[in-house]
């Protein structure tokens, strides 16, 4: 693969702010199922935004045990199974929840890092953790969306674990995420560069 094609360019464009490079693992599958490059694109962008979000809550609650390393390969896994059902690429669906969780798995992925595919769209389910809604988190904030459900419930979450009130876990959770959507437009011109259809 050259990198005249679309789909490395996506891995490997800095983007503007620039974001991080996808794992390693995840750029090699995306690779094997040749997958369009805007899924991609839009991968880097949700898992940068993840990093983030992880960077401020072990700088905020280092005695919270966090599993990072589940959250970022979840968030650049997120949206994996709509490279199986493309028309949720462009268009709404949730085919590619179960899809991409299933795909991980067959590909033997762990269920711990696999789950993210289908938990990404589920705040409420018996065994949603904190990892799980901020990966719903940063696929709502990258692009400047915020969504009050899950980001409550992360609230919550880091209020029982600081003993502090709901309210000042808000105002210091906003403030975050306020700074990260301010960065939006760089994101989403960043997916938009890049094409829908996959390469062959």
């Amino acid at each position: 693969m050259t990198t005249a094609d679309p789909l490395q360019r996506a891995l490997d464009d800095p983007g503007d702010p620039p974001l991080r490079p996808l794992p390693p693992q995840v750029a090699e599958l995306l690779r094997d199922l040749a997958a369009p490059p805007r899924l991609a694109a839009h991968l880097r962008a949700v898992h940068d935004v993840a990093h983030q979000l992880v960077t401020w809550v072990e700088r905020e609650y280092p005695a919270l045990q966090l599993d990072a390393e589940a959250l970022l390969f979840g968030a650049a896994t997120h949206d994996i199974g709509k490279a199986v059902h493309l028309a949720e690429l462009s268009g709404p669906g949730s085919a590619h929840e179960s899809a991409g969780r299933e795909l991980l798995l067959a590909r033997g992925v762990e269920p711990r890092l696999a789950r993210f595919a289908a938990t990404h769209a589920d705040w409420n389910g018996p065994d949603v953790r904190l990892e799980d809604l901020l990966v719903s988190v940063a696929d709502k904030v990258w692009k400047g969306k915020r969504a009050r459900e899950p980001e409550d419930l992360v609230v919550a979450r880091l209020a029982a674990h600081s003993g502090r009130t709901s309210w000042e876990e808000f105002l210091s959770f906003d403030d975050l995420l306020m700074s990260i959507a301010s960065r939006a437009d760089g994101r989403l011109a960043f997916q938009a560069a890049h094409p829908v259809h996959r390469t062959t």
